[in-house]
């Protein structure tokens, strides 16, 4: 004979199975939803970093740049473990130091800093290796010891990680040129500036590809002219 106990636990075990079904199907698009949404919250942040970047007054840039790091903050927090808002964050934040200039810039530096590691201990490949690109040329710009954490050794093995990742990319190959430049090997420097001019082109990056493209001429003109 059944006990009455049994038939009841039966019944509250397929309930309980239809609920984890049921929920289940409804977070299911969700999660799909999410890689998406990060997508279309990243693609914001870099369009308001190129324009700020490339379009607005020298003079505008540095709050500029402060009002979207809090923004690409709280892109970062929405998406927790992702990567990516990680990587754009830093790159803002990289930027303001940048326009800020100054032993004030260190902080921020040191911010971004945390900000690719960070993204680098989820996916150091994402973004086609950006991550350790930014970070490297945070490496060669911010002052060595006892100032900053600068270290030239250290970017040049982040700079050429990147350059494994996205060999024919315009961003590794520019700073790639760039760190050169900065450690007294112009000549070694034209092949990748050149290469940076040469790189294919980013869907909706214009903006960006466009900038790049000018500051690598603006190098090799440099190089060309001593």
């Amino acid at each position: 004979m059944i006990h009455i106990n049994h038939i009841q636990s039966l019944s509250r075990r397929r309930l309980v199975g239809s609920l984890a079904a049921c929920l289940a199907a409804t977070m299911l698009p969700a999660a799909h939803a999410q890689p998406a949404a990060v997508a279309e919250a990243v693609a914001d942040l870099q369009h308001d970093w190129e324009v700020i970047r490339y379009q607005s007054p020298p003079g505008d840039r540095a709050k500029a740049f402060e009002a979207l790091a809090v923004k690409a903050h709280k892109v970062s927090e929405a998406f927790p473990g992702r990567a990516e808002p990680l990587v754009w964050e830093g790159i803002v934040v990289s930027s303001w130091a940048g326009e800020k200039g100054g032993l004030g810039a260190l902080g921020l530096a040191k911010q971004a800093k945390s900000l690719y590691e960070a993204a680098i201990a989820i996916d150091g490949n994402v973004l086609e290796g950006s991550a350790y690109n930014s970070l490297g040329v945070l490496y060669y710009k911010v002052p060595g010891w006892p100032i900053g954490f600068g270290d030239n050794d250290k970017a040049k093995e982040l700079l050429q990680k990147a350059l494994a990742l996205n060999p024919k990319g315009i961003d590794p190959n520019f700073f790639y040129g760039e760190y050169l430049i900065e450690t007294r090997q112009p000549q070694q420097a034209v092949a990748y500036l050149e290469r940076a001019l040469q790189a294919p082109p980013r869907p909706d990056r214009q903006v960006a590809d466009t900038g790049r493209r000018e500051e690598a001429r603006e190098l090799l003109e440099k190089i060309k002219a001593k």
